[in-house]
C-alpha cells in the first residue's frame, strides 16, 4: 500500500511540474514589454575604440574589449557624492548616461546636464535649464544646451547664461520644433554645429493651415483644443530652416526659396561648419534635390543632385560626410529601387555605389579609421532577416559578419574594430555578442533566458504564399491554438496593418508575434498576420505598388492569405474574423466592406476612412492631392462601401486623436445609421491616436471579449 501512494504522489508531482501556464490576457499586454520581455544589457556604448561600457548593480562598469578584463568607472552613490548636495541634481538612475568623448560622461537629470570625469570624480561642465524647457540638445565643443520653451528657441551655457533665439513664437509659429508631421526621417527641431560656433534650427509658420477641433471632456466644462492640423489638398505649413551665431548674435535663414510648400528635410552641417545641407522635397513628392547653402549669407552655393520618381521620392537618411575626405560623403538611397550606399564628392559627383543588389541596407553602422571599409546592417539573406556586413569601400565586396538566422543589430567601435552583435532569432530571446571587424566571434557578453518557457503556447510558424500577381512571394506568420487538434475545426483571426514603413512578419524572436495572439490561441482561435505588398523591406517596386489606390492591392494580397487559409483543413471558414489599428484598422474595413461573404467579425482601431481628411504629407506621398487622383480618393474612401457591410464590426477611436482625427468615425458611423447598418462604437477618452498604458488593458479586453462574442 505504501508503494502504491509513494508511486501516486510521484505521478502527481511530476504532472504538476510539467503543466505549463496559460498567458494571460494581462501577461499579454502588461507583460509584453516588462516582465516578459527579454533581458539585454542595460546602457552599453563604446567608450572608445577598445573599451565599451554597461550598467550592472546601480554602477558603470567598463570592459576591455580584447581580453575581457572588467573595471568600476563609477557607482550610482559616488556620482551623487561627486555631484553635490543638492536634490535636484541626484541621479536616480544611470540609463540615461553617454560618452562626450573617450573621458567625459554626458548624463542628464531634471532639468540638469552634466559633463562628468569619473576617473577624477568630478563634474566639468554643468547647465541647469529652466523647468518648462523642452526639445533639448546639448553641444559639448561649445558647452551649451539649445532648447524650446514653448514655441521659441533658447539656448545656454556653462556659465549660467540664457540667450532667447527667437521671439516670434506662439499664434502659429512654432521655433526648433519637428516639422512635416515628423516624416521623411525628421525626429528633431534643432541642429548644432560640430564645432559649436552655430545652431541651425526649423521655423515652421502654420498660420495658413486649420485649426482643427479637439476637445477636452475632462474639466468641469469642457475645453477646446484645436491643432494645426493640415489635409491632403489643403494648405499646408511653411518652413524655413535658421541659423544662429553663437559668436555675433544674429540669426540668417537659408534663402531656400520656391514653392512655400516643399519640405526641408535630413539637414547635415559640413565639418567645417561653412555649409548646411538639404535635401529639399516639392510637395507633389516626386522631385527631390539635394542643395548646398553658405552659412554666413544662407545664400544657395549649389545643387548637387536630383532624384525624380513618377510616384514618389522619400529622403529618410541625412548624408554622412567622410573623415578623411572632408569633401565626400556618404548617402544612402533607393535610387536604383532598392536602399544602398553612394558615395559623392560636394560638387555632387558620384563617385561610387558601394553596395548593389536586389536587397535592402538598413542600417549604416560606420566605418573603420581610413574608410577602406563600410559596415552596415542588410537584408542580402533574406527580407525576413538583418545580418551583418563589412564591405570594402573601394570594390564594394561585401564579407557576411554574423551567422545565426534573425536579426542582427550592430554596434561598431569608434575605430571600427569591433563590433557588439545584439540579435535575436525565432527561438532565441536575446543574445549580444562581442566579434571583430573581420567577423571572428570573440565572446558573448549576455544571454538572456527564455520568459515564455512555462507558458503553453500555440505553434508558430512561417508560411509562403504567392500575391494575387503569382509573381512575389509573401509571407504570413500562422499560430495554432494551444493543444491543437487537427481533426477540430477552429475560427481564424487575422491581424493587420499593411501599411507602408511596416513589417509584421520576419524571423525575430518568435517571428515577431503579438503576445495577444498567443493568448487568443490558448482561447481556442487560429492567429494569422502577413505583410503584403507595401510594406517594408522588399524593394521600391514592392512598397510603390500601391501608389494612388491604397487598400486595393492591400486586400487583394491579403486575400490571398485567406484563400491559403481556406486551404487548410482544420479552419473554420464560416468564422473569420479581423483586427486592425490605425492603417490596420483601415485594412480591417477593406477587408470586412469588399469581402462581407468571408469576414463575419472585425474590430477597427482609429480607422482611416477617407484619405481626403488625412494630412499632406503622408497622404499625399501616397494618393497625391485629392484632385489630382479623383478616382482613387472615391474608390478607398470606405463611406463608399458600407452598402456591403453585413458581418459585426466595432469601431474604436481615441478622443484625442490627433493623427486619424475622430472625423473618420463620426462620417463613417453617419452613413451607417443613413444606410440601416447596425455598427458598435467605443471611444477612449483622453487618449491619442493610440490607447497606451494600464488603458491599454482594458482596450484589448474589449477586442477580445467581442470576439468571443461574435466569432
Amino acid at each position: 500500500m505504501q508503494k502504491v501512494l509513494l508511486l501516486f504522489i510521484l505521478l502527481a508531482s511530476t504532472t504538476v511540474g510539467a503543466q505549463q501556464l496559460q498567458m494571460t490576457l494581462e501577461d499579454a499586454i502588461l507583460g509584453r514589454y516588462t516582465y516578459l520581455n527579454p533581458e539585454t544589457p542595460e546602457g552599453l556604448s563604446w567608450k572608445n575604440d577598445r573599451f565599451f561600457t554597461f550598467i550592472e548593480n546601480d554602477t558603470l562598469w567598463g570592459e576591455d574589449a580584447r581580453n575581457g578584463e572588467r573595471f568600476t568607472v563609477i557607482s550610482q552613490n559616488k556620482l551623487n557624492s561627486a555631484l553635490g548636495p543638492d536634490d535636484n541634481n541626484t541621479i536616480s538612475h544611470l540609463a540615461g548616461y553617454s560618452w562626450a568623448n573617450d573621458k567625459w560622461l554626458l548624463l542628464q537629470h531634471n532639468d540638469c546636464y552634466f559633463v562628468f570625469d569619473p576617473e577624477e570624480e568630478k563634474p566639468e561642465v554643468e547647465i541647469k535649464l529652466p523647468a518648462e524647457a523642452e526639445n533639448a540638445v546639448f553641444n559639448l565643443p561649445g558647452k551649451f544646451v539649445a532648447f524650446t520653451v514653448d514655441d521659441d528657441l533658447f539656448v545656454t551655457f556653462s556659465n549660467g547664461k540664457t540667450i532667447q533665439i527667437t521671439n516670434d513664437g506662439g499664434n502659429g509659429v512654432v521655433n526648433g520644433k519637428t516639422v512635416h508631421r515628423s516624416e521623411f526621417g525628421i525626429t528633431n527641431g534643432i541642429f548644432n554645429s560640430p564645432e559649436g560656433n552655430y545652431i541651425a534650427f526649423y521655423r515652421k509658420d502654420e498660420t495658413m493651415v486649420t485649426d482643427y477641433p479637439l476637445v477636452d471632456f475632462m474639466g468641469r466644462v469642457a475645453e477646446h483644443t484645436p491643432v494645426k492640423y493640415p489635409m491632403a489638398g489643403m494648405n499646408s505649413h511653411h518652413v524655413t530652416v535658421g541659423v544662429y551665431n553663437i559668436n555675433s548674435g544674429e540669426t540668417v535663414f537659408l534663402d531656400t526659396g520656391g514653392d512655400p510648400e516643399h519640405f526641408l528635410t535630413n539637414l547635415a552641417w559640413s565639418p567645417d561648419e561653412k555649409h548646411v545641407y538639404l535635401f529639399e522635397l516639392n510637395r507633389g513628392q516626386d522631385q527631390m534635390q539635394l542643395n548646398c547653402y553658405d552659412v554666413e549669407s544662407g545664400k544657395k552655393k549649389k545643387t548637387l543632385f536630383k532624384e525624380t520618381d513618377n510616384k514618389y521620392v522619400e529622403p529618410l537618411h541625412p548624408i554622412r560626410f567622410s573623415k578623411v575626405n572632408e569633401n565626400e560623403f556618404y548617402y544612402l538611397s533607393r535610387k536604383d529601387g532598392w536602399f544602398h550606399v553612394y558615395k559623392y564628392n560636394t560638387n555632387g559627383k558620384l563617385l561610387q555605389q558601394i553596395t548593389k543588389g536586389e536587397w535592402e541596407v538598413t542600417g549604416i553602422l560606420g566605418l573603420d579609421e581610413k574608410e577602406k571599409s563600410l559596415f552596415v546592417e542588410a537584408t542580402t539573406e533574406s527580407p525576413l532577416e538583418r545580418h551583418l556586413y563589412r564591405v570594402e569601400t573601394a570594390s564594394g565586396n561585401m564579407e557576411k559578419l554574423s551567422e545565426e538566422e534573425g536579426i542582427h543589430s550592430g554596434m561598431l567601435s569608434p575605430g571600427g574594430s569591433f563590433i557588439i552583435d545584439a540579435f535575436n532569432g525565432p527561438e532565441i530571446p536575446s543574445i549580444t555578442g562581442l566579434i571583430s571587424a573581420k567577423g571572428k566571434k570573440i565572446r558573448t557578453l549576455h544571454q538572456a533566458p527564455n520568459p515564455l518557457k512555462d507558458f503553453a503556447l500555440g505553434e508558430n510558424k512561417l508560411v509562403s504564399v504567392p500575391s494575387v500577381n503569382g509573381k512575389t512571394e509573401l509571407t504570413g506568420r500562422l499560430i495554432l491554438p494551444v493543444g491543437f487538434n487537427p481533426s477540430k475545426k477552429y475560427p481564424v483571426i487575422v491581424y493587420v496593418y499593411g501599411g507602408p514603413h511596416s513589417q509584421l512578419v520576419d524571423k525575430s524572436w518568435h517571428n515577431s508575434a503579438r503576445w495577444w495572439q498567443y493568448y487568443m490561441a490558448a482561447q481556442g482561435y487560429i492567429a494569422f498576420t502577413m505583410d503584403n505588398r507595401g510594406t517594408n523591406n522588399r524593394g521600391r517596386d514592392f512598397e510603390t505598388a500601391v501608389h494612388r489606390q491604397l487598400g486595393v492591392l492591400e486586400t487583394k494580397d491579403q486575400m490571398q492569405g485567406i484563400e491559403y487559409l481556406k486551404s487548410l483543413p482544420f479552419v473554420d471558414t464560416e468564422r473569420i474574423g479581423v483586427h486592425g489599428w490605425s492603417y490596420g484598422g483601415f485594412m480591417t474595413l477593406n477587408l470586412m466592406l469588399r469581402h462581407p461573404e468571408v469576414f463575419k467579425v472585425g474590430v477597427a482601431g482609429g480607422p482611416v476612412v477617407d484619405w481626403s481628411m488625412y494630412e499632406v504629407m503622408y497622404g499625399e506621398r501616397y494618393m497625391d492631392r485629392p484632385q489630382e487622383n479623383v478616382t482613387g480618393y472615391e474608390e478607398t474612401n470606405m463611406i463608399n462601401h458600407v452598402v456591403n457591410l453585413d458581418g459585426k464590426l466595432m469601431l474604436i477611436h481615441g478622443a484625442q486623436d490627433d493623427v486619424v482625427v475622430m472625423q473618420h468615425s463620426m462620417k463613417f458611423l453617419r452613413e451607417c445609421i443613413k444606410q440601416g447598418k447596425q455598427v458598435d462604437f467605443f471611444v477612449y477618452p483622453i487618449h491619442p491616436h493610440n490607447v497606451r498604458g494600464k488603458d491599454r488593458l482594458h482596450l484589448m479586453e474589449k477586442v477580445s471579449r467581442y470576439f468571443f462574442e461574435n466569432l
